[in-house]
């Protein structure tokens, strides 16, 4: 994509083999303001109120690599992820369920878009089974899933961009690493008051402790 100069800017990858169909759940976060638009509400009081989840792609010289990742709109933290060289309704499957290990949730509203892998009957067992509330914006609406959007731009700058990358494994590594040791640990968010995810996650926890 070119900018109002001529220069070659990026552009986050959108998984596009995804097809957008009827939805099989209402959307849980939009809220009407008083001038009658839509928007999307995607802030949170407290851990595992809400989710949200989406799907990117990246190219290597081996083929497309597939990112599945769940966000906590509290924290901002990444709490479930997937990576594979297919994107099948397993990938989502498998970033939900991760999550669910790692933070067992209760009537935590997962958000998505309107892909068949988020409206696959596996990925509405798993929310079911679990206790989770789907909920789906519209089609063709980036705005309603925005702050998972930023999330993809960051690692896109971070990771996706940053090389060519030779094969899935170098780029899966990559991923991994940027997740687990920086986003959520390291990068400072100004809407944590300039604290990571996993430290404003931690003072949540002391406060509702005492």
């Amino acid at each position: 994509m070119l900018d109002g100069r001529g220069v070659r800017v990026a552009s986050r990858r959108r998984a596009k083999a995804r097809k957008p169909g009827p939805p099989v759940h209402d959307d849980l976060l939009a809220v009407v303001d008083e001038h009658g638009v839509v928007r999307h509400d995607f802030t949170a009081t407290a851990p595992d109120e809400k989710w949200l989840t989406d799907i990117t792609e990246h190219r290597t010289a081996e083929g497309k690599l597939y990112l599945c990742a769940v966000k906590d709109c509290y924290s901002g933290r990444i709490v479930g992820y997937s990576i594979d060289s297919r994107m099948k309704s397993a990938l989502a499957v498998s970033a939900i369920r991760n999550a669910i290990v790692q933070r067992a949730p209760a009537g935590t509203i997962c958000h998505s878009d309107r892909g068949s892998q988020f409206r696959s009957k596996k990925v509405q067992r798993l929310l079911k089974n679990n206790g989770l509330q789907g909920s789906m914006g519209r089609v063709g609406s980036s705005g309603d899933n925005a702050a998972m959007e930023s999330f993809f731009s960051l690692l896109q700058k971070n990771v996706l961009d940053t090389r060519r990358w030779d094969t899935r494994e170098e780029l899966r590594l990559a991923i991994v690493t940027w997740i687990e040791t920086k986003y959520n640990r390291r990068r400072r968010q100004r809407r944590l008051g300039k604290l990571t995810p996993v430290a404003f996650e931690t003072i949540y926890a002391a406060a509702n402790a005492a």
